[in-house]
């Protein structure tokens, strides 16, 4: 089975985060729960993975924060996004964070629309990697590629 991993990660203060955070993790959720019924018929499975950047990772980069991750890109590569920043809150004040912009409107919550959609892509990208490999990984055993295997 092929996996299809999600990364994100928030900054988080005192067990606290920001309304832009909480709100995606919501959606989140909601866009995983979508792309394992989605994705399952395909044998891919969705996988995801949460991350806490600290006090001094934060400082350094406010941008990090709010940062989602599908297999190997940043979310926005996959749905041809723009990343901003704008003010947020007392819990990231006085840094500015992660804004999403896509066909000219801009998202402080990544909404679970956007999540799917660059889950789709990346899919697509998984499977098709799939059907590029070589048919056969042992050259004496041509026959299982029906005359179509190459000497590799």
């Amino acid at each position: 089975m092929r996996v299809l991993k999600i990364k994100w990660q928030r900054f988080v203060s005192d067990g606290q985060t920001c309304p832009r955070c909480s709100s995606t993790d919501k959606e989140i959720e909601k866009a995983i729960s979508i792309l394992k019924q989605v994705l399952a018929p395909l044998e891919i499975e969705v996988t995801i993975e949460k991350s806490e950047l600290s006090v001094t990772e934060f400082s350094k980069n406010p941008l990090e924060s709010n940062k989602i991750w599908i297999g190997d890109k940043p979310l926005e590569e996959w749905i041809n996004a723009t990343v901003g920043q704008s003010p947020c809150c007392e819990v990231c004040s006085p840094h500015e964070c992660r804004t999403v912009e896509v066909e000219g409107k801009i998202y402080e919550t990544i909404t679970a629309d956007l999540i799917v959609k660059a889950g789709i892509h990346a899919a697509l990208q998984l499977l098709n990697t799939e059907q590029n490999k070589p048919c056969c990984d042992n050259k004496d055993n041509k026959t299982s590629c029906l005359g179509k295997c190459t000497e590799h």
